[in-house]
């Protein structure tokens, strides 16, 4: 009798840690031209033109973006002008946390900072920005490819924030710069 009430209590343990976590496969795509190699969830696919359009209403929209099937979860990627070298992504960080505070004044801010990965600088902002009706979690990384800034978006509402933002840190921690 015990046995069967520890394996219904270890079953129930399971359903519930189960819920709680998402369970997504990532695999490495080569993406932008074969100048980035970068883990994505395996089920994400490439955002229509429609959903982008509708999602990124500005001109500024980004090249490539990766979504779930429902567009709630998004990677996007978006390869600039802008001239970038190794020793000028601290300069990037620097530039980029007080133009997203007074962008987002209200943005709860979880963490900002250099990595290294994969023998590359890559800078990062981590925040919740306000939306229309919500809360939106975002990781922004960014390095530099080709002498150009690559600024990669992860981004979900907060609702799907503790599910998906050790993926969101796997993404980041995997990019290679070809």
């Amino acid at each position: 009798m015990n046995q069967i009430k520890l394996y219904c209590l270890s079953f129930l343990a399971f359903l519930l840690l189960s819920a709680t976590f998402v369970k997504t496969n990532l695999e490495f795509k080569t993406i932008l031209d074969n100048k980035i190699e970068i883990k994505l969830p395996q089920e994400f696919d490439i955002m229509s033109e429609e959903m982008i359009n509708f999602k990124y209403p500005s001109e500024n929209r980004p090249t490539l973006i990766y979504t779930n099937e429902k567009g709630s979860i998004n990677v996007a990627f978006n390869l600039l002008e802008s001239l970038a070298s190794q020793e000028e992504i601290q300069s990037y960080r620097e530039y980029f946390v007080p133009y997203m505070t007074k962008l987002y004044p209200t943005a709860e801010w979880i963490e900002d900072g250099i990595l290294e990965i994969n023998n590359r600088e890559v800078g990062f902002l981590e925040l919740i920005s306000p939306a229309f009706d919500t809360k939106i979690y975002n990781l922004m990384f960014f390095t530099d490819v080709d002498g150009k800034l690559l600024l990669c978006t992860f981004n979900c509402t907060t609702t799907n924030m503790k599910e998906w933002e050790a993926i969101a840190k796997e993404i980041m921690n995997s990019i290679v710069v070809k």
